[in-house]
């Protein structure tokens, strides 16, 4: 089973792919997770990845595709969660393509649902939580970064929405309630 997790920066995709990938032994592939790993890489890629991550901007699709093509071409379990990928509708389309390559389909598109406000008390509390625990926060968990990825995420990922929408591929969850019951909306939309 192939699924997208949709909804903005702190609306618990993360959370979620994680629970699934113990539940369901599906492989999640964060690209938010792989471009934090290219960026601490080291390699010439990486430190173009950081430049644009440390601005709040996003990074080109050829970069993302690229990595999610080798990820796509490994080891499949019980499928894909893809967390935070596509982002635009050229990526959707992309995804489409990638996804027919290897003879894959896309089984359910899932929008977690939130408030704006509660997003950013999320995001920032993760950065004190963080802090606190004796570890750093995320360069990208700071209010004026927060603006500028949800501003990203409302111009370029919110028309995602309509287009799976209207393949018949997208169901919403209330993305606002318990770890516990987000988890049981997703598992009842997966059967």
């Amino acid at each position: 089973m192939n699924i997208i997790l949709l909804g903005p920066p702190g609306a618990g995709k993360g959370t979620q792919a994680e629970m699934l990938v113990n539940a369901r032994d599906m492989i999640q592939l964060s690209t938010g997770d792989m471009l934090r790993e290219a960026k601490t890489s080291g390699t010439a890629m990486g430190k173009k990845v950081a430049e644009v991550m440390d601005r709040g901007e996003l990074v080109t699709d050829e970069i993302v595709i690229g990595l999610i093509r080798e990820k796509l071409e490994g080891d499949k379990k019980g499928g894909f969660i893809f967390d935070g990928f596509p982002r635009t509708l050229a990526q959707a389309d992309a995804l489409a393509e990638l996804l027919d390559e290897q003879g894959e389909t896309l089984d359910a598109v899932i929008e977690m649902q939130v408030n704006d406000d509660v997003l950013v008390s999320r995001i920032l509390n993760r950065a004190a939580e963080a802090v606190a625990a004796g570890g750093t926060a995320r360069a990208d968990d700071n209010e004026e970064s927060l603006k500028v990825r949800l501003m990203a995420y409302y111009k370029q990922t919110s028309p995602l929405i309509g287009y799976y929408h209207a393949k018949g591929q997208l169901s919403s969850v209330d993305g606002l309630g318990t770890i516990d019951a987000v988890k049981g909306e997703i598992a009842a939309v997966l059967g």
